[in-house]
This record gives structure tokens, C-alpha cells and sequence, in this order.
């Protein structure tokens, strides 16, 4: 399965993460810039700072941070930490009929608004199976080692209970609900 992402990276050193969605980085050129990022976890086996990073250039002018980190180097294996990387590849590999569970649907749509109130998104939603009812897939992106094991989460999260309550309501009403750990690591 070939994923082309088309990203134009660059190679830098994490200062530090802060107010969950900030990351300072030097880059090889000696530029210190913020970086946007995605994870909105406590990244506690993951953004440890002097570490070497990787951070994507959006070349826009109009975003309020041109720069997304994308990777971080722990021990000899490299961490994805965008956490929107693993719904891109998840989605890409359910089309392509990688994932054997989730094949058979004509339709995945991403993003798609639903829940008790109508105020949460799955972020995959198969539809229009032969045999088998709709299907929410909620995809988490492991980054915590325990071990030689991924883990999630890696903290404490209302946010993560909200998405599992949603996912038994799901069920609950005769739909099929997964999660789907995304570990985005090679040393697990």
C-alpha cells in the first residue's frame, strides 16, 4: 500500500510543548519557530525536549502557524504526534482493503457528526454494506511505550470517556463501533 502524504519536512530540536497545541523547535537552520500541534494528549513518552523532531511546512501565509510537528525521535525509533497522520492512513487503508474487518462498505466518509446530541464526529463512518450494519470507527493514535507494549491514553481524559460512552450508544442501537489504536511507533 503506497501513502503519498506530500509533506516538505524539516528536520529540528523540540525546545518545548506547551498549552497543549504549541511547540518551540530550533531547526536545522538555526530558525527557532512555534509549531502547531495536533496532539492534544499529555504526550508523556513523547515530548521530551533536545529531542530531534520533524515538523511539516505548510508553505501558507494565511495560517497562524505555518508549521505542523509531525514526528520526535525517542531512543532509535522515530513518534508520529500529529494526531491527524493516523485518520489519513486509517482511512487510506480501509479503501484499499487492508484492514479485513472494515472491508465490504461502499461508502467512508470522515468527520461525519453524530452522537446522543448530535455533537460529536466519528472520524470514520462506513456505510452500505451487503450484510453488515454501519460501522463508527473512532482511530486513537498510541504513542505511549509501556514496556515493549503501545499504550493508551496516556493520561486521564474526559474527552476519551465521551468518545467511548458514544461508541456504546452506537452499539447499543445495533451499529457496529470500533476503536482503532493507531501505533505510530516501531518499537512496540
Amino acid at each position: 500500500m503506497n501513502l503519498n502524504l506530500d509533506l516538505d519536512l524539516q528536520r529540528g530540536t523540540l525546545v518545548r510543548r506547551y498549552k497543549r497545541f504549541l511547540a518551540d523547535i530550533e531547526l536545522e537552520s538555526g530558525e527557532f519557530i512555534t509549531a502547531h500541534c495536533a496532539n492534544s494528549g499529555a504526550m508523556t513518552a513523547c515530548a521530551e525536549p533536545g529531542r530531534p523532531v520533524f515538523v511539516s511546512d505548510s508553505h501558507n501565509p494565511k495560517r497562524k502557524l505555518r508549521y505542523t510537528w509531525e514526528l520526535i525521535q525517542m531512543g532509535r525509533t522515530w513518534v508520529g504526534v500529529n494526531t491527524a497522520r493516523p485518520n489519513h492512513i486509517a482511512a487510506h487503508a480501509i479503501e484499499k482493503g487492508a484492514i479485513p474487518e472494515l472491508t465490504g462498505y461502499a461508502n467512508l466518509k470522515r468527520e461525519v457528526k453524530y452522537g446522543c446530541e448530535g455533537r460529536s464526529r466519528i472520524d470514520i463512518l462506513l456505510s452500505n454494506h451487503s450484510s453488515a450494519s454501519d460501522c463508527y470507527v473512532e482511530v486513537k493514535n498510541a504513542t505511549m511505550r509501556v514496556g515493549n507494549h503501545a499504550a493508551f491514553p496516556d493520561a486521564v481524559t474526559a474527552r476519551g470517556l465521551k468518545h467511548i460512552e458514544e461508541l456504546d450508544h452506537v452499539a447499543q442501537n445495533g451499529q457496529r463501533a470500533v476503536m482503532f489504536f493507531f501505533v505510530g511507533r516501531n518499537d512496540c
